[in-house]
């Protein structure tokens, strides 16, 4: 079994990884680094050589597990390509939005290899994706495979990742031995979203996300206290006349902050109140709602986009929305990248001391959001490099309300696992090197992987 991690750094990028098994050969996810532009946003494709692809499964949606696939997809026409269902019909919206994000960048920034991929590769693209239901084995070719039965070649299997809708982890079965990745995971409830579902023994080699590797949950902490936490503050920020920004990921961190929202108004712990969200995020809580019986979560029956009522801004309205006093905008993107819908609103609000900015997960500290969030009031500011820098007066709050399991969850789940070997991704060199001292402290019968991105191993 060999494995190569096709990411170009250490870090969380563009999520990409090579396995070859049983005389077969698959890529895991295929995504885009957030942070970096044009060629370089693409993972390391080069360190495949001339190898040809039998297959290539996406765990979810996220634009840094899938944003590159129909590229991959190009240079690899014979590959299979799988996915759960949810996570196809995210992914096409997702898709579209991104070559429409490229074709505006080639415009204002000069990047003239965007769009990486057009409209119409995009379509065509997503008519040979094969979605595959939870907790059923399938081969490489896309047949179904029986447990117990020993297939010719690799069988994969999702199963529930709990970490946005349609995230799955995948169990890889070759040769005897049983490789799980786990793609991005979270083990707790989340709002709407329930825990992963995750195999609790059999597993030879783990594949393991480290993204809050290096932040240690917080003594006594509960998801139930710190959505309290979040209501007060609501209620505060309305009371001092201002309104509430809060930075999201139009998929996931959308839902579950309109979900959070449902159950305050529901459980009296805040008034009335309207909300805002933007229209990409509207088409995937579309998705949520449609999708609300026939799936793993929580709140089954709740309809977002009913019980909620936000309203909808777009690139063209949120010019004629000023900041109004009682109001929470929930608006991507969770980073604040500039020229996005948070990134302007924030920079309509921040030199006022009415208004608050509330962060509720993960954002990278040199993107705008990871840089407010460690700034000093009073401190010059610049969200926008082609706006001026502003002095930071509003209010700012952090919530921890990640999609990403914590890193003692992470580790009691390997623990549980005893695997022979554990590979370490999706992690900045903090978390992947804490959570290997850790791992290696804790499991001295394990061997403990961080795979050099580009570099061929044997598993």
């Amino acid at each position: 079994m060999k494995f190569i991690n096709l990411t170009r750094r250490t870090e969380i990028g563009a999520n990409s990884y090579c396995i070859e098994a049983a005389g077969q050969r698959l890529v895991l996810d295929c995504g885009m680094h957030p942070k970096e532009e044009g060629e370089d946003a693409l993972p390391n494709f080069r360190a495949l050589g001339d190898r040809a692809l039998d297959a290539i499964v996406i765990s979810h949606s996220h634009l840094d597990h899938i944003g590159t696939l129909p590229v991959l997809m190009r240079r690899q026409p014979n590959a299979h390509i799988f996915m759960t269902e949810a996570t196809a019909e995210i992914g096409s919206a997702l898709l579209h939005n991104s070559v429409s994000v490229m074709t505006r960048q080639r415009e204002e920034i000069g990047v003239t290899i965007y769009p990486l991929f057009t409209h119409r590769e995009t379509d065509r693209a997503t008519d040979r994706w094969r979605s595959c239901p939870m907790r059923q084995p399938f081969t490489l070719a896309g047949e179904r495979a029986r447990p117990g039965e020993d297939a010719a070649g690799i069988t994969a299997e999702f199963v529930d990742a709990g970490h946005v809708l349609g995230a799955a982890g995948i169990i890889l079965r070759a040769e005897g031995r049983t490789i799980f990745y786990t793609g991005d995971v979270n083990f707790d409830d989340q709002t709407i979203t329930q825990g992963a579902a995750f195999p609790e023994s059999g597993v030879d080699v783990l594949i393991i996300e480290t993204t809050r590797g290096d932040s240690p949950l917080l003594e006594g902490f509960t998801r139930a206290v710190e959505e309290r936490r979040l209501a007060d503050a609501i209620n505060r920020a309305f009371t001092r006349g201002g309104c509430v920004l809060m930075p999201v990921f139009a998929l996931g961190k959308t839902q579950e902050g309109l979900g959070m929202i449902y159950k305050f108004r529901r459980e009296k712990l805040v008034g009335e109140f309207p909300v805002y969200i933007g229209g990409l995020s509207t088409k995937m809580t579309e998705i949520y709602d449609r999708r609300a019986l026939t799936t793993r979560r929580l709140l089954p029956r709740l309809q977002l986009l009913e019980e909620v009522a936000p309203f909808v801004l777009n690139g063209k309205t949120i010019q004629d929305s000023p900041a109004r006093a009682g109001r929470v905008y929930a608006l991507s993107s969770g980073m604040m990248t500039p020229k996005t819908l948070s990134n302007i609103f924030a920079r309509r609000v921040i030199e006022n001391p009415q208004h608050s900015i509330f962060f509720v997960g993960y954002a990278d500290p040199k993107s705008p959001a990871g840089i407010l969030k460690t700034a000093q009031p009073g401190e010059l500011v610049s969200l926008d490099p082609d706006e001026p820098a502003q002095p930071l007066r509003c209010q700012i709050e952090q919530f921890q309300f990640s999609a990403h399991a914590s890193r003692e969850s992470i580790v009691r789940y390997v623990k549980q696992l005893a695997p022979k070997k554990i590979v370490l991704v999706h992690g900045d060199v903090p978390a992947v090197e804490w959570t290997r001292g850790t791992l290696a402290a804790e499991l001295p019968g394990s061997e403990v992987i961080v795979p050099r991105p580009g570099v061929e191993m044997e598993l």
